[in-house]
């Protein structure tokens, strides 16, 4: 069991993927990362010796910090924060117990140069529908939680990723697109290797929505009609944006914690016994 200041695998994996997730600090060294040069989902890389620097961009929120096993970095940062007031915890027995348990681990490379701001910046066309709605929330979930998104007319989509120095996705011919019949989706959780069975479950539904084949799950339809009703209710791509991070947050709980639940009426009536 984690100590009253730490948090355990089991309990971080239950929360990343969430809206309730914590914001999660990698101060492992140099020499550690450069070893195994991937990160939890979620997590951005800060010098252990600078930690009082995130203090104002930290304030009221919930913190986790991570060092290799966890012990004197991560759990010296952690007390840090708490003489700031800040609700930080250190992760038991930190990246090696993350990775030991066969958690997902990110490739920093397949994540995009962050901007000055320290997030990324992406590009796509706009009134979005599936794809388009799917992958700013696996990537706001999973990979970093500041992300910007822009939305623009088809034709000027990759002129705007070259004048800004945005990263463009779900255009045919760039990197992050489909790829035969995988869609959008499926490549960023290959890239990302976020392929845990939640998401690998809500991949195929969002690959038979997007794609108009509806026979590789029965929740393919319910999601088409959902993104269609989205895109008839809001005129502003972010707002939809927004909304959709809900619809999609809503999914992939039920991927992930419901699968198995039905429902039917009338409801069944407890037992009464004598």
């Amino acid at each position: 069991m984690a100590s009253v200041d730490s948090i355990s695998v089991s309990q971080l994996s239950r929360l990343i993927g969430t809206p309730d997730a914590p914001i999660i600090v990698d101060i492992c060294i140099e020499p550690d990362f450069q070893a195994d040069p991937r990160i939890i989902p979620t997590a951005f890389r800060h010098p252990f010796s600078d930690i009082a620097a995130l203090v104002p961009q930290l304030a009221g929120k919930k913190v986790v910090v991570i060092c290799q096993k966890g012990k004197k970095l991560s759990q010296g940062a952690a007390a840090i924060l708490r003489t700031h007031g800040i609700a930080a915890e250190n992760l038991e027995g930190g990246n090696f117990a993350w990775r030991d348990a066969g958690e997902p681990l990110i490739p920093v490379s397949a994540i995009p140069t962050r901007a000055a701001d320290g997030q990324t910046l992406w590009v796509t066309r706009h009134r979005p529908k599936i794809d388009r709605l799917a992958c700013p929330w696996l990537i706001r979930r999973f990979v970093d939680p500041n992300a910007r998104f822009l939305f623009v007319a088809p034709a000027e989509v990759l002129d705007v990723a070259d004048r800004f120095k945005a990263t463009p996705f779900d255009i045919e011919g760039t990197f992050w697109s489909h790829r035969g019949e995988a869609c959008t989706f499926d490549t960023m959780i290959q890239e990302f290797a976020l392929k845990t069975d939640a998401l690998l479950r809500l991949a195929t539904i969002v690959r038979g929505a997007d794609t108009d084949r509806h026979e590789l799950a029965p929740e393919c339809a319910g999601l088409l009609a959902a993104s269609l009703g989205l895109s008839r209710m809001y005129r502003d791509d972010l707002r939809q944006l927004q909304a959709g991070m809900d619809l999609y947050d809503a999914f992939y709980r039920w991927a992930r914690d419901a699968t198995e639940e039905s429902h039917n009426w009338p409801a069944p009536q407890p037992t009464v016994t004598t």
